[in-house]
């Protein structure tokens, strides 16, 4: 009998057996193999002046790995990296685990006590760091227990020579140069293996670090090519950073198109319309942040684009002229619902106008339903798990499963186990299902406003505050009330050299026939309070609601 076959069935299905000629761990790296081969010698990489053939970069790659295995990364082990969206970067999400090691890229907004307590979790040997970061990085460093834990050593991705990094500091290409040539990739011995950690905005709490597997990443990144009708060889802009859920899974999904990335190191207006023109972008994505800074634009450098665009978002969706103003230019604009636990976006509505009048349709935040991989979505009643029914109305709690899940949070096993409860990842997230099926989010359950025993969304309210023209950000809270139970309190932020007072807010909300419950009863002005990732921190602001006096109307001033 030939090694390593096992059978898959009784002993009655004779002949039915699993074995390395029909059976292969799935894992990502083989998109990178399969684009060397194919797509050889056409473009990978563009960066500034810098162009990379696949061949070259699978090369760069292997020698990654290599490296890695001689300074002693073994299977299992985490490398870190902090780094905006560069070639590196991009190398390192096929290199790292072709070593059998598992990629942590870490959002480069971090401060230096967050970043510590994240290295702390993590314990990585090495920490591939972007100049920019440095002081960061060396902040962090100190912050760390020695007794507990000896600092990473820095691999500098840098132009130049640095003096302020330690003296055991290797730069990447001096790294790469280590490589032998007749290093042979680490494979993962099982699919369901670790090959990276993405950590959440702890937005509602401490970062839990998702641990994603091979089979996992293998599987989104297919569900994302279905998801967006990417074709052979798209043209990808990364607008969307490498660290948000390894880039929603778009590295490993462009790599299997044999496609080309542009990667820029900041996103401005100019760079998305410039690269579009001289690349023929096919598809970017990101924040709806996006979409501000297009339509904000200066008119000089807005264009009708050549060639049709898709853009896919995912988040609260700006006011919906500044939707009409993007898709006037000629984009495509997909509106995404997910989180770090499901690789990133999982359902995803195109925005279309079918007509003038229906724009009010067109920005609805319908999330649609799941993808083809992710095995369902559902809205149950958080205590019986029993499906909402479909009437547009009744709120219950989103869950999901299926093959694109994380496989859990690292070193936390009761916060694993709790969100998986049940037999679904539960995401505290609130929402209702229309006749139709599709899914519509509300609110986040540590977020939603009761008031006279009804759930008051805390998006609805700020999508209605955000779309005035003079808002810049807006965060909404429950402010407790002795009568009612909670009504909303808002928190504005207006945009330079504007001026609004909380009646205008409050009137602006009755125009825009918001039901008297959704109304603001307080209105204060200023800046809001944000995590190291930029997350606003709704638990400061609701402890700020507690200083706020009756009914009334607050104004902070601005």
């Amino acid at each position: 009998m030939t090694k390593n076959i096992h059978l898959l069935l009784p002993m009655e299905l004779e002949g039915f057996y699993q074995c390395e000629a029909n059976y292969v761990p799935l894992s990502p790296i083989s998109f990178l193999e399969r684009a060397a081969f194919v797509y050889e010698n056409t473009t990978s990489i563009i960066y500034g002046d810098i162009t990379y053939t696949w061949k070259e970069t699978r090369n760069k790659c292997l020698q990654l790995a290599s490296a890695l295995s001689i300074l002693g990364i073994n299977r299992g082990q985490v490398v870190a990296a902090m780094a905006p969206n560069v070639p590196a970067l991009y190398e390192l999400h096929f290199g790292v685990p072709m070593a059998g090691a598992i990629l942590s890229a870490l959002n480069t907004s971090l401060d230096p006590p967050t970043l510590a307590d994240t290295l702390q979790q993590l314990e990585p040997k090495i920490i591939f760091l972007h100049y920019q970061h440095i002081q960061t990085v060396l902040e962090a460093f100190q912050l760390l227990s020695p007794e507990k834990q000896a600092p990473p050593r820095l691999v500098l991705i840098s132009e130049r020579n640095s003096s302020t990094v330690p003296s055991n500091t290797l730069y990447y290409n001096d790294l790469l140069s280590l490589a032998k040539p007749d290093f042979k990739i680490i494979y993962p011995n099982d699919e369901c293996d670790p090959i990276a950690i993405n950590f959440t905005s702890g937005s509602t709490g401490k970062p839990k670090g998702a641990i994603y597997s091979h089979r996992a990443a293998y599987l989104n990144s297919l569900a994302v090519i279905f998801r967006y009708d990417m074709r052979k060889m798209p043209v990808f802009l990364w607008t969307v950073d490498m660290f948000r859920c390894n880039g929603w899974c778009f590295p490993w999904a462009v790599a299997a198109l044999g496609g080309t990335n542009i990667c820029i190191a900041e996103v401005t207006s100019k760079v998305i319309f410039d690269s579009i023109l001289i690349h023929n972008v096919t598809h970017l994505c990101g924040p709806p942040t996006i979409l501000d800074k297009m339509a904000s634009s200066k008119t000089s450098i807005q264009c009708q684009i050549p060639s049709v665009v898709d853009i896919i978002v995912a988040g609260p969706l700006p006011p919906k002229e500044v939707i009409s103003k993007v898709q006037s230019f000629g984009f495509n604009i997909h509106h995404g619902y997910g989180m770090t636990e499901a690789l990133g976006p999982m359902t995803h509505r195109p925005l279309r106008t079918r007509n003038k009048k229906d724009n009010e349709n067109m920005i609805r935040c319908r999330e649609g339903t799941h993808n083809i991989l992710m095995e369902d979505v559902d809205v149950k009643d958080p205590k019986t798990m029993m499906s909402v029914p479909l009437d547009g109305k009744t709120i219950g709690e989103v869950v999901f499963r299926g093959n694109v899940v994380m496989s859990g949070y690292l070193k936390n096993l009761e916060g694993t186990q709790k969100a998986f409860k049940g037999g679904w990842y539960r995401t505290g997230d609130l929402g209702i299902r229309n006749p139709n099926g599709d899914i519509v989010m509300k609110d986040r359950a540590l977020d939603s406003i009761v008031c006279e025993g009804e759930t008051v969304s805390t998006i609805e309210i700020e999508r209605v505050i955000r779309s005035h023209p003079f808002v810049e950000e807006v965060a909404v809270v429950g402010k407790h009330d002795h009568v009612v139970g909670q009504t909303p309190c808002a928190f504005v932020t207006l945009k330079d050299h504007c001026s609004l007072s909380s009646n205008d807010i409050i009137k602006f909300c009755e125009e825009e026939m918001l039901p008297r419950n959704m109304i603001p009863i307080n209105v204060n002005f200023g800046f809001l309070p944000k995590n190291s990732t930029g997350k606003v921190q709704k638990f400061v602001l609701r402890e700020k609601t507690k200083a706020i006096e009756g009914g009334g109307i607050c104004i902070n001033g601005h």
